[in-house]
Formats: structure tokens, C-alpha cells, sequence
């Protein structure tokens, strides 16, 4: 089922969660550990992140440097098929990137997906690899992710790249996009941040799920500011508890996000890890029933590795 026929479905706030693949030499007896402990909530779809295959270089003998793509996660196609024959009653939404894709490559991708039954995708630029300072395109492949919308949306109309194929099915994707509610770390400002997701939105967009943040003010803001640009379209909140003491630091580096002072001050009185955790989920609490109150269509937790610290909140709020 599409995620905006769930969202129309129910009038309540539904739950739902990201599942980060695990490392190369873990089996999907590892995501299952993960996802199992949450799946008594009823969690309404599962997101699967994608990574981008990295580069390294090996020195050679004779001096020179030899390219070699290593690839340190397993692939999201076969994660999301194994969870979604796990859990029949579940929504898989896999993620799409632009990075490391060329067009022909993406087609190929969305075939396996339509394949399987997966009628959700959510469609990421992706970050640039750890040994690269900007994003750059897989040749023939997207810049942006407003472009890779409009491919799967061809799809949708049952157009495909190679204009003269016979035959060819109309998918029925529903995609969905990113939102920042404290702006992408690339964009100058919000409104012109904004003005790039109105376009995925016109791409065929048909959802946002946002970045996590720690203060709902920044999220209501978001919603208001969407609002005022023409965004009508389902706006779901990006969670993700506090764990460690290092994530005060670390969080707001990698995703360009600010802790509240109190957060801090209080993640800063704790002894160790164990109570910053609890911390987390006392503070994710609180967030996820105001945010529930304010009528969110979905609460969207980011696991990044753990289930515990989302499984305490969800037993909690719903």
C-alpha cells in the first residue's frame, strides 16, 4: 500500500522506523534482532537505507595508485526483500540515491522493486563519499534528487528511458523525499533550501520525511514555512533518541543540527553512556507526545544500530 492511502487511512499518528544495513560480514539475522522488539507496535512501514559503494586506493609496487570500489554494506534491494516477506503486514521503504547510479542503473532498480511488490521509495541525492568533498554524479547519472523523481514518476506514466521498448508497465511508486527542518548543510538558507524541495515536490513527490531534530519548535516552523511555499503534501517527523555523551558533539557535525541547551545541560550532568540513554529516551518521549498531540501523521524513528531506546519511546507514546 502507498504511505499517503496509510496516512488517508487513519486519523491517528502511526509509527514507523529506518533500518541502517549492517556491516559486511553480519546476515540478516542482524536486522532482524533489530526489528523484531518493535514489531509488537504495529509499526505501519520500514525504511531501508542505501549506501553509496566507496573508493579506495592501494599503492602499488611501482608506485602507482590502484583504484578499487569496495562495497561495505550488503544491498538495500535484498534487505527490503527479506523484510518484506518477514513481515507481510509491513511497508517497506527502500532508499533510492542519486550517488553511485547511473539513470539505467536507477531503472534497473526501480524493475526489482515493482518486482517484489514495493510500491514506496524514498528518493535521496546522498551524501558525497568520506573521500570526496562534494557531491559528484555517476556519469549519465542524477545531480539532483529532483530529477530522479521525475524518472520514477516517467515510470509511473509507463515511460521508460529507452523511448522505443515495448511492452512496458506502468509502476506505481509513491515517493517520497527529504526535508530539513534546520536546512541542508549545503543550502545557504532555509528559503533556499525550500525552493529545491518545492521542486521534488513538483517532480511527483508525494511525502517528506524530515532530518532529525531535538526541538519540535524547529519542526513546526518547517511545516509553516512548507506551507507558506505551496508543500501540501504529508510532512513526517524524523526522530532519533540522544545515546551517547559523544553524540552531542558528533550529531550536530555529520547532520548539521543543533541539541537544545537543556538537552546538553542535562546529557552533561549524567555519569556515563547508561544514563545518557535514558536521557534519550525521556527526552524522545516528551518530543513524541507533543509531537503526537500536534496531529503528526507519522512518528519516524531513525534506529541507526539499536531498537531499545525507540522500542521504550513507542511503548510509551502509543
Amino acid at each position: 500500500m502507498r504511505i499517503t492511502d496509510l496516512i488517508l487511512k487513519s486519523n491517528k499518528t502511526r509509527f514507523s522506523f529506518e533500518l541502517l544495513p549492517p556491516l559486511r560480514g553480519n546476515n540478516i539475522t542482524h536486522i532482524y534482532r533489530i526489528t523484531d522488539p518493535l514489531m509488537e507496535f504495529n509499526p505501519s512501514f520500514i525504511n531501508v537505507t542505501y549506501h553509496q559503494e566507496e573508493v579506495v586506493y592501494k599503492k602499488r609496487e611501482n608506485g602507482l595508485l590502484e583504484k578499487k570500489t569496495v562495497r561495505k554494506r550488503p544491498g538495500t534491494v535484498a534487505i527490503s526483500a527479506a523484510i518484506k516477506y518477514k513481515y507481510p503486514s509491513v511497508e517497506v521503504v527502500p532508499h533510492l540515491i542519486c550517488g553511485g547510479f547511473s539513470k539505467e542503473e536507477t531503472e534497473y532498480a526501480l524493475i526489482d522493486f515493482h518486482y517484489l511488490g514495493i510500491d514506496n521509495i524514498l528518493a535521496l541525492r546522498g551524501d558525497a563519499p568520506k573521500n570526496q568533498r562534494h557531491f559528484i554524479p555517476e556519469k549519465n547519472g542524477h545531480a539532483h534528487a529532483d530529477t530522479l523523481v521525475a524518472q520514477i514518476t516517467a515510470m509511473n506514466q509507463g515511460r521508460y528511458l529507452d523511448e522505443e521498448l515495448q511492452g512496458t508497465f506502468h509502476t506505481n511508486f509513491c515517493v517520497g523525499v527529504a526535508g530539513y527542518p534546520e536546512k541542508h548543510i549545503e543550502s545557504p538558507n532555509q528559503a533556499y533550501d525550500l525552493r529545491f524541495l518545492k521542486e521534488k515536490i513538483d517532480a511527483g513527490a508525494e511525502f517528506i520525511i524530515t532530518q532529525m531534530f531535538f526541538d519540535n519548535q524547529r519542526y513546526f516552523d518547517f511545516v509553516s514555512a512548507c506551507r507558506n511555499e505551496g508543500i501540501t503534501v504529508p510532512i513526517i517527523p524524523g526522530l532519533k533518541p540522544l545515546c551517547s555523551l559523544r553524540e552531542i558533539n558528533v550529531l550536530p557535525q555529520v547532520f548539521n543540527i543543533d541539541i537544545p541547551e537543556s538537552l546538553v545541560r542535562e546529557a552533561l550532568k549524567c555519569k556515563n553512556n547508561e544514563e545518557v540513554f535514558r536521557l534519550g529516551v525521556e527526552w524522545g518521549i516528551a518530543q513524541s507526545k507533543e509531537l503526537m498531540q500536534s496531529g503528526v501523521p507519522v512518528l519516524h524513528y531513525f534506529t541507526v544500530g539499536i531498537s531499545e531506546n525507540i522500542r521504550q519511546i513507542v511503548k510509551a507514546v502509543f
